[in-house]
């Protein structure tokens, strides 16, 4: 028989791809997404598998989730209240998503002695001010409460601190995985994801949005690296109650990353510098510098990633080229 995982927010942009590994390497996968964030067109190409099961559900139902956790072997906890807009715009919807829905998984976890990997953020470390490499145990710096940037942080790290809990409290099989974003194919910009907000807006001719000054700086991981870290970083018993960052070292600044975009597009789409306030009103901050720290999980299990900031720009060009000219094709009456 084959054996059973269960992906919360298995529609989404990273579990979808995730529930593409799994079962091309000989998985069954359950997806519970409740498609608030997540999409059917992201598992349209998986639907029709007969070891794939998509639940149109929440993470937040006791019923649901005691009977999925229930009958597979693994569980990627992935489902979460994610992007800046949507953080600021639905404060009370990301608290409640992020901590009651991880309290509900973990805990039928523990209950039923499955394996669970917890998907956290880089956010977690806070408003760190120089570009240096951040370890699992470095400091975390956050802003004040009045700041809603932070509260997605803080659910996360609420997350992290409730799986430590279980495992103390009820043996809980864990291992988290801190995510440096996350970039590639089917990523949505709607909710403030610059590398597809960027190259959706160069491949149709509109401007290119950069909030703040452009200073701030990322790295990007395409999902096909993510991924293949997830599954390693479950399927190793000595990473075990461990936290990871899982991420890449292209390092950028937004507004090189914004003119990178426009190169590789040959798009004439201009620049346009936007104040945060101006795009999500007051009570947002911004981290200015987000690079991982990798020795503990190359050390753990052997994973780097593989793609170079050019490889995941083009996919992510391609990807949306190819949307857009689905979309302009006319519609049969």
């Amino acid at each position: 028989m084959s054996p059973k995982a269960l992906i919360t927010g298995g529609a989404g942009f990273i579990g979808s791809h995730l529930s593409e590994l799994l079962l091309d390497d000989g998985w069954e996968v359950y997806a519970l997404d409740d498609l608030s964030t997540g999409s059917m067109d992201n598992v349209a190409d998986l639907k029709d598998r007969a070891e794939f099961h998509l639940v149109v559900d929440s993470v937040l139902s006791h019923t649901v989730v005691n009977e999925l956790v229930n009958k597979v072997d693994v569980v990627y906890h992935l489902a979460a209240a994610v992007g800046p807009r949507l953080i600021v715009e639905q404060p009370v919807h990301t608290i409640v998503t992020n901590l009651d829905g991880t309290e509900n998984v973990l805990d039928h976890c523990a209950r039923f002695g499955k394996r669970v990997l917890v998907a956290s953020t880089s956010e977690i470390y806070g408003d760190h001010r120089t570009p240096e490499p951040l370890r699992e145990d470095s400091r975390r710096v956050y802003g004040p409460t009045t700041q809603k940037r932070w509260l997605y942080a803080d659910s996360k790290a609420m997350d992290e601190y409730l799986a430590l809990a279980y495992r103390q409290e009820r043996g809980l099989d864990f291992v988290i995985a801190r995510l440096f974003n996350t970039v590639g194919p089917r990523q949505s910009g709607q909710y403030g994801m610059v590398v597809a907000r960027f190259v959706q807006a160069a491949v149709s001719g509109a401007p290119l949005e950069i909030h703040g000054d452009g200073k701030q700086t990322r790295t990007f991981c395409h999902v096909q690296d993510t991924i293949v870290a997830l599954k390693t970083l479950m399927e190793a018993s000595s990473t075990a109650g461990e936290i990871f960052n899982v991420g890449s070292r292209n390092w950028i600044s937004v507004g090189e990353l914004a003119l990178r975009v426009l190169e590789l597009t040959e798009s004439s789409s201009e620049l346009v510098y936007i104040p945060y306030k101006e795009v999500y009103g007051l009570g947002i901050d911004d981290m200015l510098h987000r690079v991982p720290a990798l020795e503990k999980i190359k050390g753990a299990i052997g994973w780097e990633p593989k793609f170079g900031l050019d490889e995941i720009l083009r996919d992510v060009i391609e990807d949306k080229r190819r949307v857009l000219a689905l979309d302009e094709q006319p519609v049969e009456s």
